[in-house]
Order: structure tokens, then sequence, then C-alpha cells
């Protein structure tokens, strides 16, 4: 079986093959995946190490490998309001929700009672198949947000 023992980063290494996780997945260093191709690959990597999409792996073949971000079932809270929306991070974070940020949005694994708390505080929450990429963590070597 093909192993990956080596991240790259997200650098601009040309990829051949691809893996899909969720970010549930993206966060484990000892697994079995499927490539793009359907090979099975074993992922052994540092511990500790969360995969964004777009971060490149070698094989132990010498391909590269290039991780995406699979979609999940996530909400997403919109606002045109920066101060509302910090509120709405606020009250995700109380919480120890992970939650991606974007511009003018937010966005956190689905919840029908989170859904319901932010809907009642007047923020408009679609429920929607999207990547989830939340930040990092104070301590987690956050990332930055195209």
């Amino acid at each position: 079986m093909l192993t990956i023992t080596k991240h790259l980063g997200g650098n601009d290494s040309a990829a051949t093959v691809r893996i899909e996780l969720p970010f549930d997945l993206r966060t484990r260093s000892r697994q079995l995946a499927k490539l793009s191709t359907g090979e099975e690959v074993g992922l052994h990597l540092e511990r500790g190490l969360v995969l964004r999409g777009g971060d490149r792996l070698l094989a132990d073949d010498g391909r590269i490998v290039e991780i995406v971000a699979a979609n999940e079932e996530v909400s997403t809270v919109t606002c045109d309001d920066p101060w509302r929306l910090a509120r709405a991070s606020y009250h995700l974070g109380n919480r120890h929700v992970p939650v991606q940020i974007g511009a003018g949005w937010l966005r956190f694994r689905h919840d029908h009672v989170l859904d319901d708390m932010l809907r009642g505080q007047g923020f408009d929450v679609i429920v929607e198949e999207a990547p989830f990429e939340p930040e990092g963590g104070a301590y987690g070597g956050g990332h930055g947000h195209g």
C-alpha cells in the first residue's frame, strides 16, 4: 500500500492526484484514505498537524498529493454589520464551536440549536454543503483566508 509521511504545506508543487477529506478527517495524523484514482493510501503524518485545502503531501512513490476540503453540512451566518458579526462569533466561541471566518460571514458545523440561537438574535442563517476550514485557534497557528 502507498504511504504518505511528508507534509509539504500549501506550496505550488504540481499535484498529480488528490485526497478529498472533511475537516474531522483532516485533523487525524494516522488513517487510511483513498486517492482520486481510487487507490488506498495510508497517511502517517506528524501528530497535531491539521491539513488544509490546498496543502500538498509527498507520497513514498514520489507523487505529489493535493488535499481537497470536502463539502460538509454547515451553517453559514451572513451579516453586513461587522459589530453584529463579531457578536455572533463571540457567542459561538463561548460555546467552543470551531468557526470559519470570512468577509461578512461565519461558518460552523450545522447544529440546529446554534442556528436557532443566532436566528433569535436576528441573524440570517442558511444550511448548505460547503468546505469547512475553521480557524486554528489562538495556539493552533491560524491560517489565511483568500
